[in-house]
């Protein structure tokens, strides 16, 4: 095959910036979680699609990481703290494994996550450079929401929406990513002071939401209902957005084919669907592989042998399909502390700095974007949380990077609140 315009312009634009990451560490910080969330040498490129550039992100960040002195310590309060702690039982954990080599794999992939994680919470010092981070974020699953939408709405949904590979390649997976990417777009918005740029982010809003919807997850409609409903509740403006969001429910959903409203209905039939019965099955695999195992199973318990064992319908082999019951089969009790711990820990961050902000009316005007923020993190969160009972996706970057957003923006609150009471005691000293 040949090279295209588009693969030479890929290896110009990744390369480059792999190289400029030596230099800039946390610029290959940001490319290297455009290139994980989104893949654009996969979407974009032929020839492309095979190169490792993650890797090589990974290693000139990690290089550049060593040298600059724009680095700060990546515990950065309780939660990045607490992930920490699960990162390392899940290293615990893995001697422990059923099937050690299968769970070695997938144990890898992990830990490349987390660690570029930290070393991204490192890199980022600013208030610039932490809404880049979001940029990132929300642009590299939103652009799968703009296309999406358009592809629903041309298609008059007759037709599923599906990811692009990777963590959210099947249409549940990209719709939950898609839940979870509109509160973030929420807060770029509510950044933004010109009202043309205003509107088209509603448009954006609006096509995520409408390519969520698309993608006949019935979990994905759950989880989408519960963020719209925290959306609301967070957000500036209740009286426009709820007539907004009324308004466009109202429009689209009866546009929507009959196949669609079938499938939907099948929610109050669960007990009479395969599938949703071989995850209720999956369940019982995990809580009772965790019950007799200290140590969970490993990262690969979804065999037969291991259904024969812990299921009780042993025939019926399934995936989690619940980031709840993923970790606590694969980790155990423990594990699943931890894990709920960090989602916990990150909605309290976001608390603390909204009422830090709104206990302080001097601090609005500088740390003000922060409780914006934190507001649409627990909206996301909370559209994770309500989704993930019904995905495998314990590992998937996006919700770890909420936590890393959170946890990084409190820290820059109080950084300010430092610097004034630092101030403060001089000006007081010097009188």
């Amino acid at each position: 095959q040949e090279w295209a315009v588009r693969d030479l312009l890929l290896v110009a634009l990744l390369g480059g910036g792999a190289l400029y990451a030596l230099y800039r560490p946390w610029v290959g910080a940001m490319l290297w979680t455009w290139v994980s969330l989104m893949s654009p040498h996969v979407e974009f490129g032929y020839r492309t699609a095979s190169m490792p550039f993650g890797m090589v992100i990974a290693l000139t960040t990690l290089s550049g990481l060593l040298v600059t002195r724009d680095k700060h310590n990546p515990l950065v309060g309780t939660s990045m703290v607490i992930l920490a702690g699960f990162v390392a039982w899940t290293c615990i954990t893995l001697p422990f494994s059923i099937y050690f080599d299968e769970s070695w794999f997938l144990f890898v992939r992990s830990i490349k996550i987390f660690l570029m994680l930290f070393v991204t919470v490192a890199l980022i010092d600013t208030r610039q450079k932490l809404d880049v981070f979001v940029w990132v974020c929300a642009g590299s699953i939103g652009f799968y929401g703009f296309k999406g939408g358009l592809f629903t709405l041309a298609t008059g949904g007759a037709y599923r929406v599906w990811g692009p590979g990777g963590f959210v390649e099947g249409n549940n997976e990209i719709a939950l990513a898609l839940i979870v990417t509109i509160p973030l777009i929420r807060y770029l918005q509510m950044q933004q002071t010109k009202r043309w740029m205003q509107h088209l982010m509603t448009a954006w809003i609006g096509l995520c939401a409408v390519a969520a919807l698309g993608s006949y997850s019935r979990g994905a409609l759950l989880a989408l209902g519960v963020m719209l409903m925290f959306l609301w509740a967070k957000g500036r403006n209740k009286m426009l957005w709820g007539v907004l969001i009324l308004v466009s429910i109202v429009a689209f959903l009866p546009l929507l084919p009959a196949h669609w409203w079938e499938r939907m209905g099948t929610i109050q039939t669960y007990d009479q669907d395969a599938s949703a019965l071989g995850r209720i099955n999956a369940w019982w695999n995990a809580f009772n592989l965790a019950n007799r195992n200290f140590f969970g199973g490993g990262f690969m318990i979804y065999t037969t042998q291991v259904f024969q064992l812990y299921a009780p319908d042993p025939e019926r082999v399934h995936a989690a399909h619940s980031i709840y019951f993923q970790v606590l089969g694969e980790h155990g009790w423990i594990g699943l502390l931890l894990y709920m711990g960090v989602a916990v820990s990150a909605w309290r961050t976001a608390g603390r700095i909204i009422r830090l902000v709104n206990g302080s009316p001097q601090l609005k005007d500088e740390i003000g974007w922060a409780a914006d923020l934190a507001r649409m993190i627990q909206v996301s969160l909370m559209g994770f949380g309500a989704g993930g009972a019904f995905l495998s996706l314990a590992y998937f970057d996006l919700p770890y990077n909420l936590v890393a957003i959170v946890a990084v923006a409190h820290w820059l609150c109080l950084r300010v609140v430092s610097e004034r009471t630092r101030s403060a005691r001089n000006q007081a000293g010097a009188m």
